[in-house]
């Protein structure tokens, strides 16, 4: 329930619960999975009553070289740089990109729309701008969309499209309708083809558009809610 009001990630509510800090109707609850009814009982940390937090959906520009990932054990850098001094509550990244990918990326407290922008089934389109490290033809586009079994799964995109090509390289256009992980490196791989930029430059409807590297701003609920249903 406090993920779902917005206050913390659902790990960081099992460390509260585990610990002692989380009253249900004035008693201390140390089961992560006590059974909550919404609005009919009063949730407290610390003694502080949990008040849902401001619905927060936001796009930040990542830049490469960062984690997608609130902490990393070696110390490494993460999106959340980004959004340091911003005075922002929490919030939680929508899908991923992986380190060496860039673009946009979004971030909200709103676990439920999440869930809706990351659904495979029903989630919105994801668009991408790729370097590769040799020239494209259709023969090439049109094995990428018929797509390859790759670990037992099968990776493919919904369309691909040259945007220009030079001597050696190309840049594709490639929009995938489901988010596997790594998806559009793995099936590169699989024929042979290195990637050497990755760029998402849109989400559904949403663009990335002049959004300078590494910054980020608030989307509106319009916007968010071109891309899920918001929660009533």
């Amino acid at each position: 329930m406090l993920s779902k009001q917005g206050v913390c990630s659902r790990s960081e509510a099992a460390r509260w619960i585990l610990a002692g800090r989380v009253r249900v109707d004035g008693r201390v609850v140390r089961d992560p999975e006590f059974p909550i009814v919404q609005g009919r009982q009063r949730i407290g940390v610390d003694d502080d009553a949990v008040v849902a937090a401001e619905r927060i959906w936001l796009m930040l520009n990542k830049p490469r070289g960062l984690l997608t990932t609130a902490s990393d054990e070696r110390g490494r850098d993460t999106v959340y740089r980004c959004l340091d001094d911003a005075g922002l509550p929490w919030l939680a990244p929508v899908g991923r990109l992986d380190k060496a990918s860039e673009g946009l990326l979004l971030f909200s407290n709103d676990p439920v729309w999440a869930a809706g922008i990351t659904d495979p089934a029903t989630g919105p389109d994801k668009t991408y701008h790729v370097q590769i490290d040799r020239l494209a033809d259709a023969a090439l586009l049109a094995r990428l969309v018929a797509g390859v079994v790759s670990g037992g799964t099968t990776l493919s995109a919904k369309s691909v499209k040259v945007l220009r090509q030079g001597e050696k390289n190309a840049w594709l256009e490639i929009v995938l309708d489901e988010g596997r992980n790594r998806q559009i490196r793995r099936l590169l791989a699989a024929f042979d083809i290195q990637v050497l930029r990755l760029v998402r430059v849109a989400i559904g409807d949403l663009e990335l558009g002049g959004l300078a590297k590494g910054q980020w701003r608030r989307l509106t609920a319009a916007e968010a809610a071109s891309l899920a249903p918001l929660p009533s």
